[in-house]
């Protein structure tokens, strides 16, 4: 129930519901800065640095950020109800049928191809409805919301609600295809002439693209994509390594709670502390599984040495690093070595437990790093 214009008003339409139409950008009154609002900028901005400076230290960061937007891809479509897998999508990689319908891996790929999209755009256009559509129309191609005018805002109206609602029942309705354009057009003037900080930008940015809901599909996915391609813009992460899928997935509840009281209330204080809450735990876990990954990476290495792997010992790691499922097949086509040269290293992985032979077959077999996928996939800490 609205009990604050803060955040917009429902305009009532002619079919008889009411659809949300939200004030442009910063919020007006000007948001409060409380002690516990400003504490909790100055931690996710600490843990955002000590993030991008990690990232700086890697041995490989090309290939850390590549696992770790799959596992970022894999995380946003769960939350879609998409069951692809970080295996799944990996395997999918290299040819090898996974568990998931390829509807579903499909989905995940196109969220991998999506952000890959935006950021390469960030080079030629600004942060903009255009872009914007771009990256929609990369996530949705080919899937099971082609159908929903992929790099299309949306000229019909949507709503939010569990299956079954109406729009008279629906748990939100945003803008009509009327309101539509100017909300974008305001939402795409703040993203590029205001002066918050790239954390209080990206925070009410993805707020507010969530409530405008500009396309029939894949509004979730993209508002996530938009809080990275935000930050990436300003330069406040060098590399695309803050997701915060996990975390809002774990907390999908408040989530959309806290959606809700800027609508209906105007609480944009609430929603951004609990967004630099997310981004603070997200940042320090990407640091977690970042340093993680170097040790293993290391303990790897010396095994190499120790072990006499070869001229194709490092490479190898490294390609199971960036592909930490692959075919003998795939590896000795990517590294220019034999299979036979390939199958022997890749046995001796497997007798140090580097690797692990997941089918059991003698022939067309599919090895798995393991130690990696397990510290990319472990759920952090409460």
């Amino acid at each position: 129930m609205l009990t604050n214009t803060r955040a917009g008003r429902y305009h009532p339409q002619l079919a008889g519901y009411q659809a949300f139409v939200p004030n442009p950008l910063p919020p007006d009154p000007p948001l409060h800065w409380d002690n516990e609002l400003l504490e909790l900028l100055a931690q996710a901005t600490t843990a955002l640095g000590r993030l991008d400076g990690m990232a700086a230290t890697l041995p490989n960061p090309d290939l850390f950020v590549a696992a770790y937007v799959r596992r970022e891809a894999v995380l946003s479509s769960q939350i879609e109800g998409i069951q692809s897998s970080l295996d799944d999508l990996f395997a999918h990689e290299v040819e090898v049928r996974g568990a998931s319908p390829l509807v579903d891996i499909h989905e995940t790929v196109n969220y991998v191809r999506a952000m890959d999209l935006g950021l390469s755009l960030l080079n030629e256009l600004p942060l903009s409805g255009r872009l914007i559509r771009r990256v929609h129309e990369e996530l949705l191609t080919g899937t099971r919301g082609q159908e929903k005018t992929p790099g299309e805002f949306r000229k019909s109206q949507n709503w939010i609600g569990p299956a079954g609602r109406t729009l008279a029942t629906a748990s939100f309705v945003p803008p009509s295809p009327d309101d539509l354009v100017a909300a974008v057009d305001d939402l795409e003037i703040y993203l590029n002439e205001s002066g918050d900080t790239a954390l209080v930008l990206s925070g009410l940015a993805h707020a507010q693209f969530e409530t405008i809901h500009p396309f029939l599909d894949g509004n979730g996915r993209v508002g996530r994509l938009l809080i990275t391609l935000l930050l990436a813009s300003r330069g406040t992460l060098t590399r695309p390594l803050l997701y915060l899928s996990l975390f809002l997935k774990k907390n999908r509840l408040e989530y959309y709670e806290r959606l809700n009281a800027i609508r209906n209330r105007g609480d944009w204080e609430g929603w951004l502390k609990f967004f630099l809450t997310g981004v603070a735990s997200t940042a320090n876990d990407a640091v977690r599984v970042a340093s993680q990954l170097t040790a293993l990476s290391e303990t790897h290495r010396q095994l190499a040495v120790t072990h006499n792997f070869g001229k194709y010992g490092w490479p190898l790691l490294d390609l199971l690093t960036q592909q930490p499922i692959t075919t003998i097949h795939y590896a000795s086509a990517q590294l220019g070595a034999t299979p036979t040269t390939i199958s022997g290293l890749l046995k001796q992985m497997a007798q140090l437990e580097i690797v692990t032979e997941i089918t059991g077959k003698s022939r067309n077999r599919v090895y798995r790093y393991a130690p990696f996928l397990n510290v990319l996939t472990k759920e952090p800490p409460e």
